[in-house]
């Protein structure tokens, strides 16, 4: 295994100022891996800033296709990666070396994808309105829009996807194809494989002509508040707690300018079982449902933690089956130790709940995570319980039963936002309860009908957000294309000369995107 430097990433350098060192564990045994990583000092958090600042006003205005070319070549880097990059995030995280193999995979799909993006263009939202003089009883001014770079972006790292939501995931790839400098901070989890990506994004960096700034990262605990109050910083990208994001939110919102936060947080993914379906296959069913509760150990942010079925003799076969299933899951290895302490303490909460009946799952010890079902009293869904509505990030759900579709649509009202509501059905009882699906769209991003929400599409159409906890901001996503308009603004321009507006806007469309000229689209020149 390759030894780490350790040092920060600044300006497209290596910086080591301060005197704490931190220690990256090996997921499985708890032993220190090799090498050491150099917490950043206040003043290293101020010059990554201060270089991401620098880098702006260069990188958002190099053309669409320079970026791209950058992303691509990220992309390139990251597939490069070979058996030691792999092994390392093994070691760091418990996961399998599928599981990472497929991950890098995702990982650098999502960079050629936004490329893609910067190449096709709407991403401008180029909109004009042409000149009305003789128009009465005012003329009206030439207005063009397009949309630019909020400015740098601060990227907290994800636990559970090493690769797919961190060092360069999603939200580094949806700002940086904004034409966003980054500063990313470290997850602490897996700081080695931190330094792997970062070393290919700065090649890739190299190798295309960024400016030196476009990409920093810095390593440490508390070193975050000082990335989130710098004047420099425009944006935070963050995936993690429901804790971490409320207390980044707070801090963005109390600086003397305010600034926007994505923080994907907490989300208890609701299954809605319907009789039908579970007579015609409900073993079938509750298997399924057993390999998407856990998966991954359970540290999927769309884990199903909630299933939800009308009373009936055949919800009552799925619930025997289902925790039959369940009690044969093994015990898998958590990402650190943190996650199995929290894991624990959940648990255990839990099982103290008066309104809640342990129904599957042996008790948790050792060093692993042992799978576990419970049942909770629907009242505590009606009157909003906090415990039954806040995330287990583990292999552990909870069956509700409902009497009625009178006791279903109150449960339903009962829910906070989440990032995923699943309805499981046959063809004519989903129509039946179309009601509930569309109900469901006032509380979720994403509806899924005869699938499970563990597993999500990188594409233009996916929506990975919800209204809160789940999502700090409802009207984006952290997964798919659209994540990049997270990072843009509009600006508009009135009565400038040609020669002056940006390609996206000049009268040749130099660019051959599409627009919005007079409320027609085209992507002629005018």
């Amino acid at each position: 295994m390759t030894t780490p430097l350790g040092h920060n990433y600044i300006g497209g350098r290596r910086s080591a100022n301060g005197t704490l060192q931190l220690q990256s564990l090996d997921a499985a045994s708890g032993e220190p891996l090799p090498g050491s990583f150099f917490q950043a000092t206040e003043a290293e958090v101020d010059a990554a800033a201060n270089a991401a600042a620098a880098a702006y006003p260069i990188y958002r205005n190099l053309s669409a296709e320079k970026r791209a070319l950058f992303l691509d070549a990220i992309a390139d880097e990251i597939d490069a990666l070979g058996d030691d990059f792999v092994a390392t995030v093994c070691r760091e995280t418990a996961l399998p070396a599928g599981r990472i193999q497929g991950e890098r995979g995702r990982t650098s799909g999502q960079m050629r994808l936004f490329a893609k993006v910067l190449r096709r263009g709407d991403f401008y939202g180029a909109r004009i309105d042409r000149a009305l003089p003789d128009r009465q009883p005012l003329p009206r001014p030439d207005l063009r829009q397009y949309r630019i770079a909020l400015g740098p972006v601060a990227v907290f790292g994800a636990s559970n996807f090493p690769l797919a939501f961190s060092t360069a995931g999603g939200d580094t790839a949806s700002a940086l194809a904004a034409g966003c400098p980054v500063v990313f901070k470290a997850h602490s989890g897996h700081m080695a494989t931190a330094e792997w990506v970062a070393d290919a994004i700065i090649r890739a960096a190299e190798r295309t002509d960024m400016p030196a700034g476009v990409f920093n990262m810095i390593y440490g605990g508390g070193v975050g508040e000082w990335l989130v109050k710098h004047p420099a910083i425009q944006a935070v990208g963050f995936t993690g707690s429901l804790k971490g994001g409320n207390a980044l939110s707070h801090m963005a919102a109390t600086r003397p300018q305010p600034i926007p936060v994505f923080a994907e947080m907490s989300s208890i993914n609701p299954v809605f079982l319907l009789p039908e379906a579970l007579a015609v296959r409900g073993e079938h069913i509750a298997a399924q449902l057993a390999g998407s509760v856990t998966l991954g150990c359970g540290q999927f942010c769309t884990n199903p933690g909630l299933v939800i079925g009308l009373r009936s003799p055949q919800f009552s076969a799925f619930v025997e089956t289902f925790c039959a299933s369940m009690n044969q899951q093994p015990p898998q290895t958590m990402l650190n130790a943190g996650a199995l302490d929290s894991y624990s303490k959940g648990l255990g909460e839990l099982h103290e709940h008066p309104g809640l009946t342990h129904l599957a799952g042996k008790p948790q010890q050792g060093s692993q995570a042992q799978p576990q079902v419970f049942q909770a009293d629907v009242s505590l869904l009606l009157k909003g319980d906090e415990l039954l509505q806040e995330e287990v990030f583990g292999p552990t759900t909870i069956i509700v039963e409902v009497e009625d579709r009178a006791q279903l649509t109150a449960a339903l009202q009962g829910l906070r936002g989440q990032l995923t509501a699943t309805l499981i059905g046959e063809a004519d009882e989903l129509l039946e309860y179309r009601w509930l699906a569309e109900s469901l769209q006032e509380k979720v991003g994403r509806i899924l009908l005869n699938g499970y929400p563990t597993g999500v599409e990188v594409c233009d159409a996916m929506v990975h957000g919800g209204p809160y906890p789940a999502t700090s901001d409802s009207r984006g996503t952290s997964v798919g294309t659209l994540a990049i308009d997270r990072f843009l603004r509009p600006v508009c321009f009135q009565n400038y000369p040609d020669a002056m507006l940006p390609d996206a806007l000049q009268d040749a469309n130099p660019l051959g995107i599409r627009r919005l000229v007079d409320g027609e689209v085209s992507d002629l020149p005018l």
